[in-house]
């Protein structure tokens, strides 16, 4: 039996530094399109060379469990996205994700996978970017995390140019990482490739992925909080 007492003090006690809490229309993954509460987390240890978030790396607000969880309730979606920086770079994430999912939410994670992820919820599923040579990160890569995904979880590459797509489809091959999740997800980098070159590039070798393209960007722009 669940000691409510405990769990409430649990999340009154516990804390996490806050970049922003927004609603919008998630942009990206499996769930684009749908009206989302992201719950973007402060800090991160990548620089990759196409962030968009880089007002996330510093600053923020430390805010209890219950103080996340109450700001989340107050929107009307029933979808939430943990997102950063690097959410997962926060201990307290994990117990965050939890406490989402005991709320009755539907919660993804997007990670950058160089961070363990085995322990995450069960309930979650994780959006893992495995970064590509002109992200400057793929020496960050976790490639363990890949034993570790279901068809629950999804994988995305942002590709740059042909050289990250040529690495993008040999990793795909390599680890069978359509077999593996649930999604496999290739989204050209704002304003750096063509999205109709990344089209044409997928359509020429038939590969099993599902093109994306960032939707809160083609109606607000690259704007925080949208």
């Amino acid at each position: 039996m669940t000691d409510l007492s405990s769990e409430s003090n649990r999340l009154r006690g516990e804390s996490l530094r806050i970049s922003e809490i927004f609603y919008s229309l998630q942009g990206e993954a499996r769930d684009s399109g749908l009206p989302t509460v992201f719950v973007r987390l402060t800090g991160c240890p990548l620089r990759c060379t196409y962030c968009d978030s880089e007002y996330a790396f510093y600053g923020g607000e430390r805010m209890t469990l219950e103080q996340i969880l109450q700001k989340v309730q107050s929107y009307p979606a029933r979808y939430v996205c943990v997102t950063g920086g690097e959410p997962l770079a926060q201990p307290n994430c994990l117990p965050l994700l939890k406490a989402l999912c005991d709320a009755g939410y539907s919660v993804s994670l997007e990670t950058s996978g160089a961070m363990p992820i085995e322990d995450v919820d069960s309930r979650v599923s994780r959006v893992v970017d495995l970064k590509t040579p002109a992200s400057g990160e793929q020496h960050r890569n976790r490639m363990e995390n890949i034993a570790a995904l279901t068809a629950r979880d999804q994988i995305k590459f942002v590709i740059c140019d042909r050289g990250d797509y040529d690495w993008a489809r040999f990793t795909l091959d390599q680890y069978r990482l359509s077999e593996k999740v649930g999604e496999v997800l290739f989204s050209p980098s704002y304003e750096q490739l063509q999205p109709r070159q990344l089209a044409e590039w997928i359509l020429d070798d038939g590969l099993p992925v599902r093109m994306q393209m960032q939707l809160h960007k083609l109606l607000w722009g690259d704007i925080p909080g949208v």
